[in-house]
């Protein structure tokens, strides 16, 4: 087999570079080790920044997310009893999120590429990748009971943190960074309308708590735990009791439903620099991780993925690797200041049970100040909707 660019994944970025890649004529063959059924239900993140709607609009899949997706212009932050609202769009000259699940955005990127002519293998197993500092790199996988070599000019890893392509860089090359915090989300989607119309960033000192949603009529709930909860020991009747106790309000109500799913997400920041090594070039989670208190994940994977097209096709065009030699540097300048974001947010709204007096009154000073200075709160909505594209 024989392609231009080998795709290692079949999640939003390695679908979203496919997609570019084929409107500028480059092709792609695209490798998935689990059933198109899994990669189209895996619940994951459900905020897109301004520029990610924009990307997937101009990529010719974003229909559907503009007719069914959330704007949203503002969130709200909620501490010692109140809550406060940050205007986004008005503090970032009309910049705005969308409220649409990553399940919906992958299925629309599959529903694209779903022609014999643009090959997207689901199931493959036993994926290994070789040669990828020679100009011929090339993959090895199982599909249909046979195995197959795929040779390619490079080679896309948008296969995740647990995925091949990065552990097939040689030791050494690599510098890892990573932060691992001392507690993890327990999330819960529930078939209940939204109680709230912005999502709610919530301090108490029982543990963060975050009021979001999926569409009108599902809710998307999360309650700050330790990263090894045991779910057995959280009911739906308790889950509830402490979304109460922690997002109650004077005059505001909770509204509670069916819980249909609900699982426990550790937390860690993770960056692996540089991006890329030879013919192989890291995206999204294969490379960095970041909690999810800035809702960055997608958004970063779409954004790697973007520029890793733009500097293909310049090299496919005129021959230069100009934008391919700086493809790493470029996006780990985005990756650091998201890591940052991030990371603030997440130090501001959570408990971390070693946390004395001083470290709570360290948070709701922070609190006070970005909801009471137009700086701050610029900051924070800029960052949070996306900065603009480097």
């Amino acid at each position: 087999m024989r392609t231009q660019v080998a795709i290692v994944g079949a999640g939003p970025a390695g679908l979203t570079l496919a997609r570019l890649l084929e409107l500028e004529g480059v092709e792609s063959v695209v490798l998935e080790d689990r059933s198109r059924d899994h990669v189209e239900h895996r619940i994951r993140a459900g905020v897109l920044e301004q520029g990610t709607t924009d990307l997937l609009v101009e990529a010719g899949v974003g229909d559907r997310m503009l007719r069914e997706g959330i704007v949203h212009h503002g969130i709200e932050l909620q501490f010692d009893g109140e809550r406060h609202r940050i205007p986004l769009s008005e503090l970032t000259g009309g910049r705005t999120i969308m409220i649409y699940g990553q399940t919906e955005v992958v299925k629309d990127l599959i529903a694209a590429r779903l022609d014999p002519d643009l090959p997207l293998l689901f199931e493959v197993s036993d994926v290994t990748v070789h040669d990828v500092e020679s100009t011929r790199p090339n993959i090895r996988f199982g599909h249909d009971g046979a195995q197959h070599e795929l040779e390619c000019d490079a080679i896309a890893g948008c296969d995740g943190y647990h995925g091949v392509c990065r552990p097939s860089i040689p030791a050494g090359v690599l510098s890892e960074s990573s932060r691992d915090y001392p507690f993890g989300w327990l999330g819960i989607l529930a078939a209940v309308p939204p109680s709230n119309d912005e999502l709610v960033y919530a301090h108490n000192a029982r543990g963060f708590a975050l009021l979001s949603l999926r569409n009108p009529e599902l809710s998307r709930l999360y309650i700050q735990c330790r990263p090894d909860e045991d779910l057995a020991e959280w009911p739906d009747d308790r889950i509830w009791e402490e979304l109460q106790l922690r997002l109650g309000l004077d005059g505001w109500t909770l509204a509670e439903g069916p819980v249909l799913e609900k699982g426990v997400t550790g937390m860690r920041s993770y960056v692996a620099e540089p991006m890329s090594y030879g013919r192989l070039y890291l995206v999204g989670d294969a490379a960095h991780i970041v909690p999810p208190t800035g809702a960055k994940g997608l958004n970063l994977a779409l954004h790697d993925a973007s520029h890793l097209a733009e500097a293909l096709v310049s090299w496919y065009r005129t021959g230069q690797s100009d934008l391919l030699d700086a493809y790493s540097d470029t996006c780990l300048r985005r990756v650091w200041r998201a890591e940052h974001f991030s990371w603030w947010m997440t130090s501001m709204l959570h408990r971390a049970e070693d946390d004395d007096d001083f470290g709570l009154a360290l948070q709701l000073s922070q609190l006070r100040y970005v909801t009471s200075s137009t700086a701050a709160a610029t900051s924070l909505a800029e960052n949070y909707v996306g900065l603009e594209r480097d």
